[in-house]
């Protein structure tokens, strides 16, 4: 590759796995740090690049303090990002985290307009992030912005795709139910006669019931919130079913329906 950036690791070496971990973007940043000390760090020469860069070796921690500072322009920024971006194509994975290093900024203001910040989050963003550095176009304007877009757009994807579902067929199961008596209660009947688990009741209590988020939930349990809606979307869908096939007496019937198909905000 472009003899303008220095490799630190040997070729063929693994990079850390990046979306691993209740807060990945921790994880990005402290590997940025390892791969940006020591004797040779990950660096680039700002002597080759221009564009009022330092003319000399800048390690990538330093470089993407420089490219969030007012006086650096777009050009400059393009520059450096065509460069990245060659990098982690051809000269392995060490210059994949690189670049996600540099681009940590940018992540966490994505965070932020996907308006939440959890683990799982971080985590499609981190791969989409990854699949932009092989599938967009280096050339042209506003690179990294390009970048971010797609990694967003990936993550938005993701996050929709991971919410509970919402049938018709539900909602009007809602309407010919209407709740009575103690949620809880009929929980536990429906646990006692074999609908649901005990682990199935308690998700569906906190998650729809006390006002615990999906994301909170799932963060107590050490698991990402795709699986425990997938979990609650499988328990809630054996109410239903028992429902429908008269397994249950129809005042369990209306305090299930209560119990399951309040829906509420998880973001």
């Amino acid at each position: 590759m472009s003899k303008s950036v220095r490799s630190a690791v040997p070729a063929g070496a693994d990079a850390p796995r990046l979306v691993l971990g209740e807060q990945p973007f921790d994880v990005a940043a402290t590997a940025l740090r390892l791969l940006t000390t020591g004797p040779e760090p990950l660096s680039v020469d700002g002597a080759a690049l221009g564009g009022g860069l330092p003319r000399r070796r800048i390690v990538l921690s330093e470089l993407a303090s420089i490219l969030m500072h007012p006086s650096c322009g777009h050009t400059t920024s393009d520059q450096v990002w065509r460069l990245l971006i060659e990098g982690a194509r051809t000269d392995g994975s060490a210059w994949v985290v690189g670049a996600v290093g540099v681009a940590l900024p940018g992540l966490r203001q994505a965070a932020y307009r996907l308006r939440h910040y959890s683990g799982d989050v971080q985590a499609e963003l981190l791969t989409g992030f990854v699949a932009a550095l092989r599938t967009v176009s280096p050339s042209g304007a506003r690179v990294v912005q390009r970048l971010l877009s797609a990694a967003i757009t990936t993550a938005r994807a993701e996050l929709r795709a991971s919410e509970p579902r919402r049938e018709t067929d539900h909602l009007d199961t809602m309407a010919l139910w209407p709740g009575a008596g103690h949620p809880d209660v009929v929980l536990a009947r429906a646990v006692t006669a074999g609908v649901i688990t005990a682990a199935d009741a308690e998700l569906i209590g906190a998650t729809r019931l006390a006002g615990t988020s999906v994301a909170e939930y799932a963060e107590s349990l050490s698991k990402g919130a795709k699986a425990i809606y997938k979990a609650r979307d499988r328990a809630e869908g054996l109410l239903v079913a028992a429902l429908r096939a008269g397994l249950l007496s129809d005042p369990d019937a209306e305090v299930i329906a209560e119990a399951t198909m309040t829906l509420r905000a998880d973001f």
